[in-house]
């Protein structure tokens, strides 16, 4: 984790190792509504969505438009998209590979 906040570093690395493990998206979606609150997965979804979206070459002006978001926060996701091994470009392609037909 990059940012200054205090992270129980073993139940974060158990908690990703369970979501990987689970392999089912309902329930990950199930446990996700449980664990968040109603805006937290707001933000989740809308960060994802934005990331999609730019990785399909959508402009960050066209995406502030049409998902009413700050070019700010869409411009850190396009820059993290730009990364050299991006964990964000890496779960797009994971996600695709899996759905091609998306």
């Amino acid at each position: 984790m990059k940012e200054s906040i205090s992270v129980n570093e073993e139940a974060y690395a158990e908690l990703c190792e369970a979501l990987a493990i689970a392999a089912d998206p309902e329930l990950i979606g199930e446990f996700l509504v449980c664990l968040l609150t109603p805006k937290e997965l707001a933000e989740v979804s809308s960060r994802w969505a934005l990331v999609r979206e730019i990785s399909k070459g959508t402009t960050q002006r066209e995406v502030a438009r049409t998902m009413g978001l700050s070019l700010c926060k869409i411009t850190r996701g396009a820059r993290e998209l730009k990364k050299e091994n991006s964990p964000f470009k890496r779960m797009i392609d994971v996600y695709l590979a899996a759905k091609p037909e998306v």
